[in-house]
């Protein structure tokens, strides 16, 4: 594999953090993003960031950040397009700002069962997380026409084009998602 990539996914307008920008929201005295960035970037060569506002807080922590290049925040898939097409390797390993506790090596695991997937994602033992996923930059332009059709639907779109999932068997506190003042609030 060529330089790898990682991307944290920032982009989102936090509709359920009540339009906080959720990379930002404080986690034991640290945004977000800080506690994806520290865990993303022992597993990567490069790390960027999806941002499409508070981009200059962003900038703080050293890394490259790309801003959708949808102006309309179309979700997830608008944050994993822009990133495909700011790469300068082949693949790009995906996480969203609000997973601070993501497994150390869940990079490698993507890579070491990918096969010939041009795209896998983590499964945990209760469900998908197709935010944490290894994309090649080959899915740009297929992404970009089912952006353009107003599809939204990741994990629709990462099967239909030949991706898998990956079995990941940690606790599932490892993949949780803090999506809402409660989930901020109840971490236990």
């Amino acid at each position: 594999m060529t330089i790898l990539t990682g991307i944290i996914l920032a982009g989102g307008q936090g509709r359920r953090m009540g339009g906080q920008d959720k990379g930002l929201v404080q986690l034991d005295g640290r945004p977000l993003y800080q506690h994806v960035l520290e865990r993303l970037r022992p597993q990567v060569d490069i790390v960027m960031i999806n941002a499409n506002r508070n981009i200059d807080r962003y900038q703080l922590s050293g890394c490259r950040v790309i801003q959708d290049v949808f102006d309309d925040y179309p979700g997830p898939l608008a944050g994993i397009y822009s990133g495909l097409l700011a790469i300068d390797g082949e693949w790009a390993a995906f996480c969203s700002c609000d997973t601070p506790a993501i497994p150390l090596y869940f990079v490698e695991k993507l890579v070491d069962q990918r096969g010939e997937a041009p795209a896998v994602w983590v499964r945990s033992q209760s469900r998908d997380h197709p935010t944490l996923a290894l994309i090649h930059r080959e899915m740009a332009a297929p992404l970009y026409d089912y952006l353009q059709a107003g599809e939204r639907r990741l994990m629709h779109f990462l099967r239909d084009h030949g991706g898998h999932a990956v079995r990941m068997d940690e606790d599932e506190a490892a993949f949780r998602n803090i999506n809402t003042p409660d989930d901020l609030n109840n971490r236990g």
